[in-house]
């Protein structure tokens, strides 16, 4: 039909072909849209810091219950030893005075062995500790990426309210809970 000169024009059709010859474009809608852009891709790399934030303190967690184990195990065969030479003591008081030199040795030899094996589980222990402590560290900060994560998700939400209503108060708020969340995500990576 047009091919024969005539053509009809929707009124959408007008209003696109006049914004596209005259530029006519919104500014306010534009950058709200860039904006929401830009802190969906921060809010996604402080989701990513959140979670390997919080992987990392289970990982570290693990790694203190395994080292408490172990100073478990040490502290049993400590225990073991202490019999040992319990029994030794003893013995040294029921045997015959020829037999004694052998069990007093063995007092000693007890009393030795425990000595290392005591050095060997509080070291375990104390691993265990560290490792405790370093798995809340990260917990925290993944409490502080989480908060910060919240806070640009928020911001996002009131940047499309912002569109919807198209008032420019809101978009005060949007870039006020954006900037929360910034500053919660720059003491996140500066680890506090």
């Amino acid at each position: 039909m047009s091919g024969h000169g005539f053509h009809v024009h929707g009124p959408h059709d007008h209003e696109v072909e006049n914004a596209a010859q005259h530029g006519d474009k919104d500014r306010f809608a534009g950058s709200i849209a860039v904006m929401t852009a830009i802190l969906a891709t921060i809010g996604a790399l402080f989701s990513y810091m959140g979670g390997a934030t919080q992987a990392n303190a289970g990982l570290y967690k693990n790694n203190a219950a395994i080292k408490k184990t172990e100073a478990g195990n040490q502290w049993n065969y400590y225990q073991a030893k202490s019999g040992k030479q319990n029994l030794a003591e003893l013995a040294l008081v029921l045997v015959a005075d020829e037999r004694k030199p052998a069990f007093e040795k063995e007092i000693e030899r007890y009393k030795a062995e425990k000595a290392e094996i005591k050095l060997a589980a509080e070291k375990l222990e104390a691993e265990s500790r560290a490792w405790d402590e370093q798995s809340e560290a990260q917990l925290h900060l993944h409490h502080r990426w989480a908060q910060a994560t919240t806070a640009l998700q928020v911001s996002i939400a009131l940047a499309a309210i912002t569109l919807l209503t198209r008032r420019k108060g809101m978009a005060y708020g949007m870039y006020g809970v954006a900037a929360v969340g910034v500053v919660l995500g720059g003491l996140a990576f500066a680890h506090l």
